[in-house]
């Protein structure tokens, strides 16, 4: 070590000459890069300093697809420490489970988030409500609207009784938590799941307390105002919000969300249902066609799914199988159309119960129930006349299809004798009730392994049998 280290030295003795002389060129050169560095980062903010701000569009029912969507935002945005989460809400409401989830991961979530109700025209309504207020910051943009948050069955009616009396209350005691913990108006809130109230923006920000906090216009109003903002967490600490100059990113759903989210649409519902009935009934029709079995059963499937989320009348369900059955049955039986018109009756109201609520972005329309009814019905009925006659036609193969067949007679017949006939291009045993003489034509009447029983064909035709 000792000799390495004084190798080092001299060689440094001997090169710091050269150095010393080139040393005022190299520090004139370091200095000017120093310069042109620090004047570029004086002249580009840094983006790391930036505020971040993550923003979601929420314009869907409130399930568990939606549910799952808006928590992969909040865990996306606590692990890249975002600065603020914007939720855009706008819906008709959704499930109460669903929804739950939701306002939890809101409070637990360290990254604050704001709930804001757009663009104009918009609403949270039911669900929607309950997520605005659980919300770090509730806005509303001007001509939207929240509330009607009364809890309403699967079936999308109002519970009655007791139960009615134990859901309300329920969702009310989560409402005023809610509004306690922000310091918003706990009487609206009670308000709006008991008495099914709606607010307006105006109504609902001029409170005392506030409902909601802002009421703003766009996506960038809203940053402006929240810049140095002074806000309360669920827990009681105390955040100032940085908004200004901020990277805004936009969050989407995944391909899978998003298809499991139209799927959830009760117009898609719908169509999947009426063609997983029909593949269904034609595979039951011919057995071993596979293709329609297992489309209608897949339509089906995801029909179920959809009818998870939103509020499904079974009664509709009900009518709908019934109406399908009754066109059937008009196949099968002379009724002169009375089947087939109770059948479609059937199915046209089935398809308006089917989905039944008192919000119009959940109902299905007569403009989508009359042509689906129609094509269902006449699908329906087509393939069951089809099947019937397929069913009445007379059998061409095996011993069933030797009933009736027209031969020649190779041999005599004497009454009560055998001999041999021509029939279906093949040579038979046979044996005849009557004499039968060579070369006459004979009607096959009985198949008895492979014997037959004949006739002459003037005999059948004269004792009824038709050919």
């Amino acid at each position: 070590m000792k000799r390495l280290a004084r190798k080092v030295w001299m060689q440094a003795l001997l090169v710091r000459p050269a150095l010393a002389r080139l040393s005022p060129i190299l520090f004139a050169l370091l200095l000017l890069s120093s310069t042109a560095v620090f004047s570029r980062q004086a002249a580009a903010p840094s983006t790391s300093n930036r505020p971040l701000v993550l923003v979601a569009e929420v314009d869907a029912i409130i399930h568990p697809v939606s549910a799952e969507y808006m928590v992969q935002v909040i865990d996306r945005a606590d692990a890249a420490n975002a600065d603020l989460v914007v939720f855009t809400l706008r819906t008709p409401g959704g499930l109460v489970e669903s929804t739950r989830s939701i306002t939890s991961r809101m409070i637990s979530a360290k990254t604050p988030v704001v709930v804001f109700v757009a663009p104009s025209g918009a609403r949270a309504a039911s669900a929607g409500f309950l997520i605005t207020i659980a919300a770090d910051v509730a806005a509303m943009a001007p001509g939207t609207h929240i509330g009607a948050a009364h809890p309403v069955s699967g079936s999308g009616q109002q519970l009655d009784g007791a139960v009615s009396e134990k859901a309300a209350s329920d969702v009310a005691a989560f409402a005023r938590s809610l509004a306690t913990q922000r310091n918003r108006n706990i009487e609206f809130a009670e308000q709006a799941v008991i008495e099914s109230r709606a607010f307006t923006e105006d109504e609902a920000a001029e409170a005392e307390p506030p409902l909601i906090d802002i009421v703003t216009s766009d996506l960038d109003s809203l940053l402006e105002v929240l810049d140095g903002r002074l806000i309360t967490r669920f827990d009681g600490r105390e955040v100032r919000l940085r908004t200004a100059d901020a990277r805004v990113e936009r969050l989407q759903m995944t391909w899978r969300q998003q298809v499991l989210s139209v799927i959830a649409r009760p117009e898609v519902a719908y169509i999947l249902f009426s063609l997983g009935t029909l593949g269904l009934t034609i595979e039951l029709w011919n057995p071993g066609a596979i293709l329609p079995g297992v489309v209608g059963g897949l339509c089906l499937l995801l029909a179920f799914f959809a009818f998870q989320v939103l509020p499904v009348n079974l009664a509709g369900v009900i009518l709908i199988g019934f109406g399908l059955g009754l066109l059937v049955l008009e196949a099968m039986v002379t009724s002169f159309g009375m089947l087939a018109l109770g059948g479609v009756v059937s199915i046209a109201l089935g398809s308006l119960m089917l989905i039944d609520s008192p919000m119009p972005e959940l109902q299905i329309g007569l403009s989508m129930v009359l042509p689906m009814t129609l094509a269902l019905s006449g699908i329906v009925f087509f393939l069951a006349r089809l099947g019937v006659a397929a069913q009445r036609r007379r059998a061409v193969t095996g011993r069933a299809g030797m009933i009736d067949e027209i031969g020649r007679a190779l041999t005599t017949f004497e009454a009560g004798g055998s001999g041999q006939v021509v029939a279906h291009g093949e040579i038979w045993s046979a044996t005849g009730t009557e004499p039968i003489a060579e070369g006459d034509q004979v009607k096959v009447v009985g198949v008895n392994g492979l014997t037959l029983t004949v006739r002459r064909l003037e005999s059948a035709l004269q004792g009824g049998d038709k050919q």
